[in-house]
């Protein structure tokens, strides 16, 4: 019997960059399904998050995903740009965002083509891994949506067609709203059969549990 997950992803968020592969291999390697539910980051779905909360939250998330990533074995630095911008004068993050609608419309043209698990570990890679300063210039998007099976233009022209952006944006609010019914707001958050599994941290008791209901090994 086939097990399936949801797995709500962000493409600002570097722990959804971490876990990203582990789940294309397991995806690859076993008999699971992993429903793709791209959303927007929290600075975009509640910009006073940030504003809001304790200076020890980011400086502890700053040690621990640099951490993490070593840990791992993973190679990352802090995407330039940021997928969502933010104002240096305020500190806040302004409605009108350059990248993040874009990449997470991308995301959903591409998962509507059951391309999405591939599109994300391109893109995530291209903007996570350090590799690639102005990941969003030149060809690098375009080399990278292809490296998934997908040609960007082709997305590009279809997340602006008339209504698109509109009913694309419906789907990721209705995410969002699965997400916290899932069990949490952060990303990622993988959800099995009712049971939330929040941070790339989670991934091994995510697997662990599905033994517990039968994961088999694809023949």
């Amino acid at each position: 019997m086939t097990l399936g997950f949801d797995l709500y992803w962000s493409f600002r968020s570097p722990y959804s960059y971490l876990v990203t592969d582990r789940i294309v291999e397991l995806v690859a390697t076993h008999d699971v399904e992993c429903r793709l539910r791209v959303v927007y980051p929290i600075a975009v779905r509640q910009p006073e998050f940030f504003a809001n909360s304790d200076p020890l939250w980011f400086s502890y998330f700053a040690t621990d995903i640099r951490r993490s990533a070593e840990f791992a074995g993973i190679p990352f630095a802090w995407a330039k740009p940021d997928p969502v911008y933010m104002d240096p004068a305020t500190r806040t993050y302004p409605k009108d965002q350059p990248y993040i609608h874009r990449l997470t419309r991308l995301g959903m043209a591409a998962t509507e083509r059951d391309k999405g698990l591939a599109f994300i570990a391109e893109i995530g890679r291209l903007i996570w891994n350090g590799q690639t300063r102005g990941w969003n210039e030149g060809a690098h998007l375009a080399e990278a949506t292809a490296r998934a099976g997908l040609d960007l233009a082709e997305l590009d022209a279809a997340i602006i067609a008339p209504g698109e952006a509109e009913r694309l944006d419906d789907i990721i609010a209705g995410h969002q709203a699965e997400q916290r019914e899932g069990g949490h707001y952060g990303v990622p958050l993988m959800v099995f059969e009712g049971e939330p599994f929040f941070g790339q941290d989670r991934f091994d008791q995510l697997v662990w549990r599905m033994r517990q209901k039968g994961l088999t090994v694809r023949q």
